[in-house]
């Protein structure tokens, strides 16, 4: 004979308590007493309740899965935030659905529709390389579904986001960079509509005029974030009449590109061009020279975007929007 599932009803008629009450003492409201918890807790155990989260997620019109946008989930530093995103969420009684945009927006706006349509309780997104228009994240703020930007963030909208303090990472690396004689120093960006990319620039830049070198236009690329990018653009730079003597890379994908060009060219690492890349990806350890990086705190990143989006989902008025910016640490190495 099927076993009857326990309900929360049965629960309440056996403590003498409302299904109301019961229901908030299970997600540990702050209005439920720790004795009336207790008692709670020791007959759903008793009982073996298990609650029904399909009935739950019709009941909220919502579903316990957070959905995670990132443009690649390959890149280290994407997989080590969505790891801290996962501890924070599972802790929470939350399951995440990762979705990747391959650093273009058409997917981007497809991985958001889908979240969206499958009812996600909350979205994190880190935007792709080729994001400049923001109306299908604006479409889910609309549709009432908390939304919490990191790392790649897009200035214009008004939602809580997680970044680094990328001018100052690039800051330090730059001063670096000098501090070791360099004075012909080269900018890999991204692209150059993306927050990060400028703010990383304007480090460069601001570190250079700090030490009395001059901001040579021909030195600045914009190429991308990938390892192909960083590749093309060496190759430019080490083409130009006057090569540099140092490179500054966006990332660490773009910064062993470099490192492969230059390599292969015959360009000695760090004598005649020294390189930092930027994030403390695990593979900046195993090439040699071992590549001279900025760290980024990944893992803590995806802990406090998730704990932010939790923060949203608890509350019952509209939260005020929060912009939180971990440090960051330069990580020298052989490189330099």
């Amino acid at each position: 004979m099927h076993r009857r599932h326990v309900t929360i009803n049965d629960l309440a008629k056996k403590l003498g308590l409302s299904p109301s009450t019961v229901s908030r003492a299970l997600r540990n409201h702050p209005d439920i007493s720790e004795e009336t918890k207790r008692r709670v807790l020791a007959i759903a155990a008793e009982t073996n309740y298990q609650p029904n989260l399909i009935a739950q997620s019709l009941q909220n019109r919502r579903s316990n899965n957070i959905g995670v946008v990132v443009p690649e989930i390959r890149n280290t530093f994407f997989s080590t935030v969505i790891s801290g995103i996962e501890e924070v969420a599972y802790e929470a009684g939350y399951t995440i659905m990762v979705c990747q945009s391959a650093d273009t927006v058409s997917r981007e706006i497809l991985n958001i529709k889908a979240l969206a349509a499958n009812r996600v309780a909350g979205m994190l997104v880190s935007i792709s390389q080729e994001t400049t228009s923001y109306e299908h994240l604006e479409l889910v703020m609309r549709q009432g579904i908390p939304l919490v930007l990191f790392d790649r963030v897009a200035e214009e909208l008004e939602v809580s986001r997680v970044i680094v303090d990328d001018y100052e990472g690039a800051y330090a690396a730059v001063k670096h960079l000098v501090a070791r004689g360099r004075t012909r120093i080269a900018h890999i960006g991204g692209t150059r509509s993306m927050y990060v990319s400028r703010n990383r620039r304007q480090g460069y830049e601001a570190a250079l005029r700090d030490s009395g070198l001059p901001v040579l236009e021909e030195y600045i690329l914009y190429a991308g974030y990938h390892e192909e990018d960083g590749r093309k653009a060496a190759q430019r730079l080490m083409s130009l009449p006057e090569p540099p003597d140092a490179i500054f890379t966006i990332n660490d994908p773009v910064a062993i590109g470099a490192f492969v060009y230059l390599d292969e060219a015959g360009v000695k690492i760090p004598d005649d061009v020294a390189l930092v890349g930027f994030s403390n990806n695990p593979n900046t350890a195993l090439v040699r020279p071992k590549l001279t990086t900025v760290n980024q705190p990944a893992f803590e990143i995806g802990k406090r975007a998730a704990g932010l989006l939790l923060k949203n989902l608890v509350s019952e008025a509209a939260p005020a929007t929060e912009t939180i910016v971990l440090p960051t640490t330069l990580v020298v190495r052989e490189s330099t």
